[in-house]
Parts: structure tokens; C-alpha cells; sequence
């Protein structure tokens, strides 16, 4: 009677535990390959959230790099058109200048020859000038010959022309010439800044020689830098003019600066990219021509369908959501992602299907994953 006992309640302690770990497991936990049933109680551990797809406006950052320029007018090669000896300068790389002051003193030889000419052009001029007028009154009551009035006015007309040509050559070399006269000569030129600005090269020393073809210095005014961005072709259809910009240095990333498009090249390299020229909002002493600069360029897309980032899992090199079949049942589905922004990103299923009024697991869906791996291991 006693081992009757004993066995009865071991039979009902057996079925008890039976019956509570029946009452544990989910119903139809791996209905299908890629189907998945949670209980009430799993779901509300999981934390699972759903929620339908939304239609949203996307906008994706166009990175680019490039190098900060400025424009040609913008940049001044000084050299000395009769050339000669550098007498004096203090022009310094990085220096700044000012619009009209002296940056050079040249002295030559030839500068005194020139003056020297354009005196005596003139001093025979005045003879020639006399003699012509005399010639043509002679001319005109027939005490002269036409072939002597007509020489005589030939060499009135080319002293005229020499003395045009050798005044010109005076102010070309920065001489002048009303300042001319018989007792002084003047034996170097001042050469004086076209711009406010910066030097940014410096190519001669004291007492060298330079020809006319020699560059002196090199000047740049910076009022109006200009980044020059490399951007391949593929890309061209998203820029547009007037489009804003951000650009930083690789030195100093944190420091932002605002720029428009001005200009986008039509002219293709053999690497299939253009230049696109833009122009800074606010200029800034640190920004230096020749910098490399990188560029954000935020583009707009077209309206797409989207779900909350935390929606998606990544499971084997391979992108997943998971869309709600029934009461607590979740179907994983294979994704292409595209733009991610403000915690929503770009979702493209695998096939061509309408989802607009599905649900998808929005919050637990790593919960549902690790469930599901699981029960198949």
C-alpha cells in the first residue's frame, strides 16, 4: 500500500512538469523556413514594436575633395618689360600688400639710352616742325620745288612717329615722361603692386638681372578664393547651381566652412571627372590657395519607401526585416537598404512586391533573429 502511494504521486509530479514546460514552448515556433511564432509572454520580453512602411523624402551626402584656388584676375605675375638689375625690394613670401606701393626698385643702363633718345626725337623735332612750315610756304608761291617740300615733310612725319614710339616705350617701362628733361635722367623705375593682396612667391634676389620674360613676383588677392572640386560623371546630375556646400581640411575637420556652387565644367577627363568651382560665404585668413579641401554636398532623392533603422538586421553579409503574417507571427524577408537620415533608411525588397500596408517589426527585431537562429540550431 505504501509503494502504491509512492508511485501515484510521482505519476502526478511527472505530468505536472509536463504540463508546465508544454505551456513554456511558443505554438508553431519555426512554422515555415523563414516564419517565426512568439507567445504573448515572448513578445512582450522581445519588447517587438511594429509599424507600416513610410514614404519619405531622402537626402544622401555627396562627399567630394579638391583644392582651394582663386581665378586669374585674381593672380598678378610682376615682370619688368625692358627688364634690368633688381636695385631694392622687400617683398617677403606671405607678405601683405597694398594696391599702388612701390614693391621693387630696377636699375639699367638702358633706361638712361631711352631718355636720352626721346630728348634728342624731340630737340630735332623741333627743328624738322620749322623747316616744314617754312618748306610749305616756299612751296605754295612756287620759290620751292614739290620733291624738296615732300622730303622735308617725310622726315617731319617720321620724327613725329618716333617720338610717339619712344614715349610709349618710357611708360611701358615706368618712366615718365612730362618728368624728362635736359639736366636729369633718370636711372631706375619703380615698380608698383596692381593689387591688394599677399606675395606668394618670391623669384628674384638684389642685383640679378632679369629679362623681360622673368617673373619677379607673384601676387594673389585673396577677396575672392574660389574650391575647386574634382566630381565624376556619375554624379553631375545631382549638382546644380546656387546648391550649398560644407568644406573642411583634413587639419582641422571640425571647422565647417559654408560655400555655393558657382560653376560646374562641361569638359570630361580621361578619368570621366569635371571641375565644379564654388564660392566660400565668408572669407577667412586661414584659407589659403593651394589647400586641400573636402566638400559635403547634402542631395536630394526622390520620395522612397522607408522603415526605422532599427527595423533592419544584418544576418550572414545579407540585410533582413521582418514583416508580421498573422497575430504574433513574423515572416524575415531579405532587404536592399539605400540612404540612411534621422533614424530612418531606404528599404528596396528583394522582390518586386507592394508593401504599403504591411507591418514590420519596428523595435525587437535582433530579439526575433537570435529567437529564430536558435530554435533552428
Amino acid at each position: 500500500m505504501k509503494y502504491n502511494k509512492l508511485f501515484i504521486i510521482s505519476l502526478l509530479l511527472l505530468s505536472a512538469c509536463g504540463e508546465k514546460k508544454q505551456s513554456e514552448t511558443p505554438a508553431n515556433q519555426n512554422a515555415g523556413e523563414n516564419t517565426i511564432s512568439l507567445t504573448e509572454a515572448q513578445m512582450k520580453n522581445a519588447g517587438i514594436a511594429t509599424a507600416k512602411m513610410e514614404i519619405r523624402e531622402m537626402s544622401s551626402i555627396l562627399k567630394l575633395n579638391g583644392m582651394i584656388d582663386v581665378p586669374p584676375q585674381n593672380m598678378v605675375s610682376i615682370s619688368v618689360p625692358m627688364g634690368g638689375y633688381l636695385k631694392s625690394t622687400k617683398l617677403l613670401p606671405g607678405m601683405h600688400i597694398t594696391k599702388g606701393e612701390v614693391i621693387a626698385v630696377m636699375q639699367d643702363q638702358q633706361y638712361i639710352q631711352m631718355q636720352q633718345d626721346y630728348l634728342t626725337a624731340k630737340a630735332k623735332y623741333s627743328f624738322l616742325e620749322k623747316e616744314y612750315q617754312r618748306q610749305k610756304d616756299l612751296n605754295q608761291s612756287q620759290a620751292s620745288s614739290d620733291k624738296v617740300y615732300q622730303q622735308v615733310e617725310s622726315d617731319y612725319r617720321s620724327q613725329q612717329i618716333l617720338i610717339t614710339s619712344l614715349g610709349e616705350k618710357l611708360k611701358l617701362a615706368g618712366i615718365n615722361v612730362a618728368s624728362i628733361n635736359n639736366e636729369k635722367f633718370q636711372s631706375s623705375i619703380n615698380i608698383y603692386a596692381p593689387i591688394s593682396g599677399y606675395v606668394s612667391s618670391v623669384n628674384v634676389n638684389i642685383g640679378k638681372y632679369v629679362a623681360p620674360t622673368d617673373v619677379l613676383f607673384e601676387l594673389v588677392d585673396p577677396s575672392d578664393l574660389h574650391l575647386a572640386l574634382k566630381v565624376f560623371e556619375k554624379d553631375l546630375d545631382k549638382l546644380y547651381i546656387g546648391q550649398k556646400l560644407k568644406a573642411y581640411s583634413n587639419s582641422q575637420p571640425e571647422k565647417k566652412y559654408d560655400g555655393t556652387i558657382i560653376l560646374i565644367g562641361r569638359n570630361l577627363s580621361e578619368d570621366h571627372n569635371t571641375e565644379v568651382h564654388c564660392h566660400f560665404e565668408t572669407n577667412d585668413k586661414y584659407l589659403v590657395p593651394g589647400t586641400y579641401m573636402n566638400a559635403d554636398i547634402e542631395v536630394k532623392n526622390t520620395r522612397s519607401n522607408v522603415l526605422q533603422t532599427d527595423a533592419i538586421v544584418r544576418f550572414e553579409n545579407k540585410e533582413y526585416v521582418f514583416k508580421a503574417t498573422n497575430k504574433n507571427q513574423f515572416e524575415m524577408m531579405e532587404v536592399t537598404t539605400g540612404i540612411s537620415e534621422n533614424g530612418y533608411t531606404q528599404i528596396t525588397p528583394s522582390q518586386k512586391e507592394d508593401f504599403t500596408n504591411e507591418n514590420f517589426v519596428v523595435h525587437g527585431a535582433y530579439s526575433l533573429l537570435m529567437m529564430m537562429k536558435n530554435t533552428e540550431e
